[in-house]
């Protein structure tokens, strides 16, 4: 055994790399600002979470689904403070508009849609 040691990474450095070298690069920023979604809605709407999710991100709107009329109205009211945090969150960005979309979740449904 050689004295060499090898350079410890950690994976969250490597996967932009990994994710570029594969094409992934759109799907992995998709990711980020699914998972910057959810913990903004934790921190700022807590009434919310695991109510609304992140749908599509097309400027300048950000698109989030609700389960219920009042979540959307919830978080119509704070949209202001809602696209302010998205835009300093990892995978975020600056945005004009949040559209939110009244969805029900399928009540015993728990995979993830593809």
């Amino acid at each position: 055994m050689s004295g060499r040691r090898r350079q410890v990474h950690r994976l969250g450095d490597l996967l932009p790399g990994i994710a570029s070298a594969l094409g992934l690069n759109e799907e992995l920023d998709a990711a980020r600002a699914v998972a910057s979604w959810t913990v903004i809605v934790e921190e700022q709407v807590p009434a919310a979470s695991g109510a609304s999710r992140l749908l599509e991100v097309r400027p300048p709107l950000l698109i989030v689904s609700a389960e219920d009329p009042a979540t959307a109205q919830e978080l119509r009211l704070r949209s202001a403070e809602l696209l302010d945090a998205f835009a300093s969150a990892p995978g975020g960005q600056r945005l004009r508009e949040l559209q939110i979309m009244v969805r029900p979740s399928p009540k015993g449904d728990s995979a993830e849609p593809r």
